[in-house]
């Protein structure tokens, strides 16, 4: 696996909430529902996304636009247009009075709007729950991203538009893995468009000595690495390694370990019956002391403050 993948596992979709907005002009949605992630693509008609600080960007069919949680940015017809309905957490949805507004605007299965025959359609996809491992990931992105169609160039818009309203067992599932592999491709579509949005880590996977070391570190952080270890396995010397690692990811090795170690461990303790002991065999540490001194230290909290707050 390479970091990439691994960063993405993080915001993988589990019970993602996905919606088809239909709109007829004028319309304008606020949107502060502090969601860490969302995605959203445009199949018909042109939509603009304001973010809270920028201009406004248009965001035409085929086109997916990314938004970084949790600044508060606007869907509208036209930038000009006042909002008409606010979203707030928990997908709540309010007049900017605060009158509710859920039972107005629901349009059917996932369908919701202000028209069911609206000339302006779009999906989104938002991602409930930050992921500790995610963070490299949404630290590199923009509060706010359009990834043009002819960059994406994938099916997958109108596949998701044709599930997204179906009703049928398992259809929850369908559409996660549909919302993880539209972020994929779109992210990657991203990075790869110029060397100036792609970050550190993802730049230095073009090296084969240093994406093979993240690859290992990635792939099996319980392991004992050591950098005399990550060098053996990439071909090269400890030297060699520990200054093209540092240079192109911007930390060593042993530092970038114990992150991404305890990135997982904070992931792993949300689990109904993780133990701490049981986390910290599974990221490479010794003990539950071992993990729980590094977790403080590093996080400011212990561990199981860490399981009541999750």
């Amino acid at each position: 696996m390479d970091a990439l993948a691994s960063l993405l596992d993080g915001p993988r979709a589990h019970g993602a909430f996905l919606l088809r907005a239909l709109f007829e002009p004028p319309w304008s949605v606020r949107i502060e529902d502090r969601a860490p992630l969302s995605a959203v693509a445009a199949v018909q008609g042109t939509a603009w996304v304001v973010p809270m600080d920028g201009e406004p960007v248009a965001v035409a069919p085929g086109d997916v636009a990314i938004m970084r949680g949790p600044d508060p940015y606007t869907f509208a017809g036209d930038p000009a247009t006042a909002p008409q309905a606010v979203i707030h957490p928990g997908q709540r949805c309010t007049t900017p009075a605060g009158e509710d507004l859920h039972d107005a605007m629901m349009l059917g299965v996932r369908s919701w709007g202000n028209n069911r025959y609206g000339s302006t359609i779009f999906l989104v996809g938002t991602y409930q729950m930050p992921a500790a491992t995610s963070q490299r990931l949404l630290a590199a992105l923009p509060p706010m991203l359009v990834v043009p169609r002819e960059a994406v160039d994938s099916p997958l818009i109108a596949l998701l538009d044709d599930e997204i309203v179906k009703d049928e067992p398992g259809q929850e599932v369908v559409l996660d893995r549909l919302l993880d592999l539209l972020l994929i491709t779109v992210l990657r579509r991203w990075f790869a468009q110029s060397t100036r949005h792609g970050p550190a880590w993802y730049q230095a996977q073009s090296d084969p000595i240093v994406a093979r070391a993240l690859r290992l570190l990635h792939e099996a952080p319980a392991q004992p690495w050591t950098v005399a270890k990550l060098a053996e396995q990439a071909g090269v010397s400890r030297a060699t390694l520990a200054r093209r690692f540092t240079d192109l990811v911007g930390e060593p090795p042993m530092s970038y370990l114990a992150g991404w170690r305890l990135a997982l461990a904070a992931d792993l303790l949300r689990e109904p019956s993780a133990t701490v002991g049981s986390v910290a065999r599974k990221v490479g540490y010794g003990s539950s002391f071992a993990l729980s001194a590094a977790f403080k230290r590093v996080r400011g909290i212990a561990p199981r403050r860490h399981q009541q707050l999750t």
